[in-house]
């Protein structure tokens, strides 16, 4: 007698966006490969649950390929993990539709085109890293709403303009990395608002002014880098304010501290 766990399978829904991705990305040349004539809860780098797949991690698999829009129809997913590929094009929009999306790794792949302005209706994400790509254009004001976001590193990618305000709204993030991109214009004084935040690199950019003196209010800071930048401010000062820095870049034209903008800042409190 069959179990009745032998009929125990994603939908055909499910199954149908998983062979897309397939499809999409030359699977048959993978690392390792689904063999599709077998059931789904055999193919690898997959979680299923309930029948429902809830992560995906096919992490330095050789995919090639772009991501298609019926990745969308994963509703459960959680997790998706394709780090370390040769994926390329715009992300799909469907993506952002994603709703139970927790961690969200594409970084190290070829991906282009911009951060999709409604990446913000991804309101579950905890993890966001997008890092190493050719991604380009402004961050999305929308990132603000990612009130559950604890890790944002969109690191070497070609992304410019200013960093949005709304980035102080993320109450909950530990790590807010960006070096290597064009961005500029001043660190908003809302950044220190992150009281969570541990790690903060903006290293090669065009962003330039005063340090903000709120930075001083990050005191769980472990990491902050700064260097490549056009910033004014006395590093130093900072550096003795932030109790539990342990990383610590600065341009060689800051050494001296020549401009103690933070200590004006305090007499002025």
């Amino acid at each position: 007698m069959l179990s009745a766990f032998t009929f125990a399978n994603v939908s055909q829904s499910e199954k149908d966006a998983l062979l897309a991705l397939y499809n999409a990305t030359n699977g048959s040349s993978w690392n390792t490969s689904w063999d599709i004539d077998q059931p789904v809860s055999d193919w690898y780098g997959l979680t299923i649950e309930n029948d429902k797949v809830v992560a995906i991690n096919l992490s330095f698999n050789n995919l090639v390929g772009q991501l298609p829009n019926e990745i969308s129809s994963l509703e459960s997913l959680r997790v998706l993990n394709l780090s370390f590929n040769k994926l390329e094009g715009e992300l799909p929009k469907t993506l952002t539709t994603m709703l139970s999306l927790e961690e969200l790794k594409l970084f190290s792949n070829n991906f282009n085109g911009s951060i999709p302005s409604e990446i913000g209706n991804l309101t579950n994400l905890k993890s966001l890293e997008l890092y190493n790509n050719d991604f380009f254009g402004e961050i999305p004001t929308s990132i603000g709403n990612l009130s559950k976001l604890e890790i944002l590193i969109l690191s070497s990618n070609q992304l410019m303009g200013k960093l949005p305000v709304s980035i102080s709204q993320l109450k909950s993030l530990k790590v807010l990395s960006l070096f290597d991109n064009a961005l500029l214009g001043t660190i908003p004084s809302a950044i220190g608002e992150l009281a969570q935040l541990e790690e903060l690199v903006l290293s090669n950019n065009a962003f330039y002014g005063n340090l903000p003196g709120e930075l001083a209010q990050l005191t769980n800071l472990k990491t902050l880098l700064l260097s490549n930048n056009g910033f004014k401010g006395n590093y130093a000062a900072l550096k003795d304010k932030l109790p539990n820095i342990v990383d610590f870049d600065i341009d060689d034209a800051n050494k001296k501290g020549a401009l103690a903008t933070l200590d004006t800042e305090d007499d002025d409190d």
